[in-house]
């Protein structure tokens, strides 16, 4: 039997996602929860879920997060952590409020919640911590003991995250013709969100061009580039680039996209590419449509070779990372000496969001952080 590892003062592990549909019918309500309060009448709802249609009305990161749950779970079971794990989503079934409910029943009392999202910025951090206050604010209602609830750091540049991308890389790059491989181009893919959320992502001393969320993409950018150059002798040109743009046109969002990207790669000469994309936990919808549907369409309309890596997903270094962030966690809190694992020049990230972290345009609440009134 393994050494009982202390994951004290915790009690609980919670998995804290977007969420997708799982089947046709769920896509319209699906979309309503992601857009609610903006006023998208049903019809453009319906437009935008085409991409779910495409695939029968079925995100995979429903199953992606069943997966990581299994792997989480394993992996804690074999290196002696006890600590169970739950799973929780923003926008659809298993809800973060039944889920919290169901911990508070079950005894929890000290939280802790990994997002599937590893970089600073307001949708991929500050939402959730809005998203969790709102929940303890229904358990609150009800009349429920509330937990203490904290957040897991960011952890793009952990080991176990940056691996099985350097991994992925590396195999995509062997997988194109022979004759294009050498100089192949490797475009590094995350989310685009509006140049504002983009500036003032990560604490205020952060804010600026790009903030903390394209500093911290373009770190895990140069750190699997050097990665891939040291493994296979081979110096690959990359840049960082941007997919998944949503909202108004005329507000300014990160640039350039993937598609345009690719016509312009294309048009200077470059023999094939890769697109990596390092900005996503796993390959959900916006990763099987936007780069495995519509860019790669866009490639074989250019006649550029492209190989698409994966992402983490239920990697075992992604689960054994996940332990580490937990002991880590768990070793500070008991007042601990710490010494976090993080690769790159930003070192690691806040063990709590400060005041002013990814501010959103409108304040609200937002549990887990130094500003929490749940603290």
């Amino acid at each position: 039997m393994p050494d009982v590892l202390d994951a004290s003062p915790y009690d609980a592990l919670l998995l804290l996602s977007f969420g997708g549909p799982e089947g046709p019918d769920d896509v319209v309500p699906f979309l309503e929860n992601v857009t609610r309060g903006r006023g998208i009448p049903t019809e453009r709802l319906k437009e935008v879920g085409q991409h779910y249609f495409l695939f029968g009305g079925v995100s995979p990161i429903n199953d992606q997060n069943r997966a990581l749950l299994d792997a989480l779970r394993k992996d804690f079971a074999e290196h002696g952590l006890v600590l169970p794990v739950y799973w929780g989503n923003r926008n659809w079934a298993p809800y973060l409020t039944d889920t919290l409910r169901d911990m508070v029943r079950d005894g929890r009392r000290r939280i802790l919640v990994l997002a599937t999202s590893a970089y600073a910025s307001y949708s991929g951090c500050r939402q959730y911590r809005e998203n969790l206050a709102d929940a303890l604010a229904a358990l609150r209602a009800e009349g429920l003991e509330l937990p203490q609830i904290d957040k897991l750091r960011h952890y793009f540049n952990h080991p176990g995250f940056l691996e099985p991308m350097i991994d992925g890389v590396i195999e995509s790059l062997a997988d194109l013709p022979e004759e294009a491989r050498a100089g192949a181009h490797i475009a590094f893919t995350t989310h685009s969100i509006p140049t504002a959320a983009a500036d003032t992502s990560g604490p205020v001393e952060e804010h600026g061009d790009g903030g903390a969320y394209v500093r911290q993409h373009l770190d895990v950018a140069r750190l699997i580039a050097d990665a891939v150059r040291e493994r296979t002798g081979i110096e690959h040109p990359w840049q960082l680039v941007y997919q998944s743009r949503s909202g108004a046109p005329h507000v300014p969002w990160l640039e350039p996209d993937i598609c345009d990207h690719l016509e312009e790669r294309h048009t200077a000469g470059v023999p094939a590419v890769v697109m990596a994309p390092i900005g996503f936990v796993s390959d959900h919808m916006e990763v099987l449509y936007d780069l495995d549907t519509e860019a790669r369409a866009k490639a074989e309309e250019l006649g550029l070779p492209v190989r698409r890596s994966a992402t983490v997903g239920a990697d075992p270094r992604f689960a054994a990372a996940v332990r580490d962030l937990v002991l880590e966690r768990a070793a500070d809190q008991r007042g601990q000496e710490v010494t976090p694992c993080a690769l790159g020049a930003l070192g690691a990230s806040h063990q709590l969001c400060p005041v002013g972290c990814c501010p959103a345009r409108a304040p609200r609440p937002a549990a887990a952080g130094a500003d929490s009134p749940y603290a």
